[in-house]
């Protein structure tokens, strides 16, 4: 009795907060001004987080990346209020870093983290590297939550024990407890286009950078990207137990250059986001299969579901029309795939991710008509102009 009761207080919090959510997803249309963002240093007081042997401690490394990224989005985005959860060594409750975000109406949430394997867990720790994105959501397959990424999950999310009342803030929350995590399979992210716009915006700035392995892109349970209302990330730039990530992420250089893309994805992001024109960015060349398992090439490449879609959904790159862009995604998925609800996506390749539109028209007319049955069915859509591979969000 007492489980179950634990699991209703859960989902009774989680109703809660995704119905303001969902209503800010739908009424995003009316106010397309990415004017506030919250970068989220992540941990910080008496939560060091990740350790390195020489005693270099992930709380500073995201901190000095956050400050330096505050900096530049100041000379690059004067127009862009910058909300920090924290500038300076302090501890900020998980639920508190959401709810400082929600507060100040930003558009967007940053969230940075450095990475670790325990030696105990694996042999091979210290050869494994790189960087990665996250949203909200489950860990790569619905049918299998925990594997590959839950411990690092488990990991970021136990920083609430750390909190004197966390049984009361979390709902019973227990990020040691499997069942736990039962809340994250019901989520409905209104915001998971958006987020995994920004995602791939990200990863792509990242490539070449001082961290030469990429991750890619995943859907995870992390609580501190549960209540914020708004497209959210959370960023693991590299690992602290890998010594040539460390060699990066421990220096100021390294950590300015790291800074410095995350700022060009912003960028990037916030033209696309109101509608303006693109800044101009030496785009990266792709070294790595950002969405793949072992990061293998995959430059020049063509893969059997990219040509088995080609001809049927790919609108051609020169093409001019216009559609309603229900997700962003970094998998391939089939049209007969139950998220589309019978209607017939069409693709477009956008460096590691997928956009799938519906109601795709060389007609803004008709994509027009077509919007309000649409918008019902997927909270959060909205209608966008395709021009030379390009998309431009319509107001």
């Amino acid at each position: 009795m007492k489980d179950l009761q634990k699991h209703i207080n859960i989902l009774t919090v989680l109703l809660l907060l995704l119905i303001p959510s969902a209503l800010l997803g739908s009424s995003r249309s009316s106010d397309l001004a990415l004017d506030v963002i919250c970068i989220d240093p992540g941990h910080g007081g008496k939560d060091p987080g990740c350790v390195a042997r020489d005693g270099t401690r992930e709380k500073d490394i995201v901190l000095s990346i956050g400050v330096k990224l505050r900096k530049m989005l100041a000379e690059k985005a004067p127009s862009v209020k910058v909300v920090m959860t924290r500038s300076d060594d302090r501890f900020i409750p998980l639920g508190d870093r959401a709810n400082i975000a929600n507060r100040n109406g930003a558009k967007l949430f940053i969230s940075l983290h450095v990475n670790a394997v325990d030696p105990a867990r694996n042999k091979n720790y210290a050869s494994v590297s790189g960087y990665s994105v996250h949203t909200l959501g489950q860990s790569r397959t619905g049918a299998d939550l925990y594997s590959s990424n839950m411990e690092m999950c488990r990991r970021e999310n136990s920083v609430i024990l750390l909190e004197d009342d966390h049984e009361t803030r979390y709902e019973g929350f227990n990020p040691n407890d499997p069942e736990s995590y039962i809340i994250f399979n019901l989520m409905q992210n209104s915001n998971l286009v958006q987020s995994l716009d920004f995602a791939s915006k990200t990863l792509e700035r990242l490539e070449k950078g001082p961290l030469t392995k990429s991750r890619g892109i995943s859907q995870d349970p992390y609580l501190v990207l549960w209540k914020t209302t708004m497209p959210a990330v959370l960023l693991e730039c590299g690992f602290i137990t890998n010594q040539k990530d460390l060699a990066s992420i421990k220096t100021d250089a390294g950590q300015e250059e790291i800074a410095r893309r995350i700022c060009e994805a912003i960028l990037l992001y916030k033209a696309e986001y109101e509608g303006q024109p693109v800044p101009e960015v030496k785009q990266a060349v792709t070294s790595q299969n950002a969405a793949g398992k072992d990061g293998a090439s995959s430059a020049g490449k063509t893969t059997a579901a990219e040509s088995a879609h080609s001809e049927k959904a790919t609108v051609s790159a020169s093409k001019l029309y216009y559609g309603i862009q229900v997700l962003a995604s970094a998998k391939d998925m089939a049209d007969s795939d139950p998220f589309f609800k019978s209607y017939a996506p069409t693709r477009l390749k956008s460096g590691n991710l997928y956009r799938y539109l519906l109601a795709a028209s060389e007609s803004l007319e008709e994509v027009r008509s077509a919007y309000p049955e649409i918008l019902k069915k997927f909270p959060g859509c909205f209608m966008v102009k395709v021009e030379d591979g390009k998309t431009e969000r319509l107001r």
